[in-house]
């Protein structure tokens, strides 16, 4: 088992200078149209057995995470249904950001395990120049010193699927139902994930997106989850979203309420009274306080 080694506790914490735009501008992905490579650069494997170089095991790995973000929650949502807190550890980069990217500051708390400023730090030691996406969340391998992946989909089957030795047995990602995760996700994915954000402002997006819902409602109408009668990776990727919905106060009067399909509703309250759900969604992060939406906490008819 690796050393873990916690900087926050060793030297004095190192935070980055506040969030400021009009010094160094906005963050911006700079992509050449010729540029190949993926968005999310990173995509190494953890295994249970170390066949892909990387064998999972307790204090090796350290998640780089931001309470705002839905594909970093997916990945917190894992590692709290499956128990994995002591074994792989997470800290919270900054809300807001600018040219500069995700940071460290003292609202969430200082790297604890490099003591970097700036999250980009990490991926300048992994890469030296690197000049791509600085996303969360970002997995982060302490004996090797490097960013190992910044791909969220793979990094939450891999804390799903290799790290049974230490898991409180979750199976979030069965082999009997991959298939079918899957293939919901190639349109969940599109018209709702990447749907909720745009819809107020896109009429397209909007009319997709509403019947993505409606489509949802229809088929939770008899059915308590998305898939195989069980919580799985379906439900996580489906819900950081629909938590996120109306999240600001002008989407209020250009959106229906969750509210509106009764199924759906009372599905993603339902998920919400799981202890893991409460425990990894931090509401001010993503929502105007004039858009907070009562009945979260409310038990939703069973």
């Amino acid at each position: 088992m690796p050393q873990v080694t916690d900087v926050s506790q060793t030297t004095t914490p190192v935070y980055a200078s506040p969030t400021d735009v009009q010094t160094y501008g906005a963050y911006t992905i700079r992509r050449d149209p010729g540029d190949t490579r993926p968005l999310y650069r990173f995509t190494g494997r953890i295994t249970a057995d170390g066949s892909s170089g990387h064998r999972a095991e307790p204090g090796r790995y350290h998640i780089y995470s931001g309470w705002f973000c839905p594909w970093a929650h997916r990945v917190t949502l894992q590692i709290a249904l499956n128990g994995l807190e002591d074994v792989v550890s997470v800290s919270y980069v900054d809300n807001s950001r600018d040219a500069r990217g995700w940071a460290f500051r003292e609202a969430n708390g200082p790297d604890p395990v490099n003591g970097f400023a700036l999250l980009r730090e990490a991926y300048e030691v992994t890469e030296p120049g690197f000049d791509g996406h600085v996303s969360v969340p970002t997995l982060w391998d302490r004996e090797t010193g490097r960013v190992l992946s910044n791909d969220y989909v793979s990094m939450g089957i891999d804390l799903a699927t290799q790290f049974g030795q230490w898991s409180t047995g979750a199976a979030t990602y069965p082999e009997h139902l991959r298939a079918e995760i899957d293939e919901l996700d190639v349109w969940i994915g599109p018209e709702v994930n990447r749907g909720v954000h745009r819809a107020a402002h896109d009429e397209e997006v909007r009319a997709a997106l509403l019947d993505a819902f409606a489509r949802l409602d229809g088929h939770l109408a008899d059915a308590r989850f998305l898939v195989g009668g069980q919580l799985t990776e379906a439900d996580l990727r489906l819900w950081v979203s629909l938590v996120r919905y109306r999240g600001r106060a002008h989407d209020l009067d250009r959106l229906p309420p969750l509210s509106d399909y009764p199924n759906l509703w009372a599905y993603a309250r339902r998920l919400y009274r799981l202890r893991a759900f409460q425990e990894t969604t931090d509401f001010t992060t993503f929502t105007d306080p004039a858009a907070v939406l009562p009945g979260w906490r409310a038990a939703p008819v069973t």
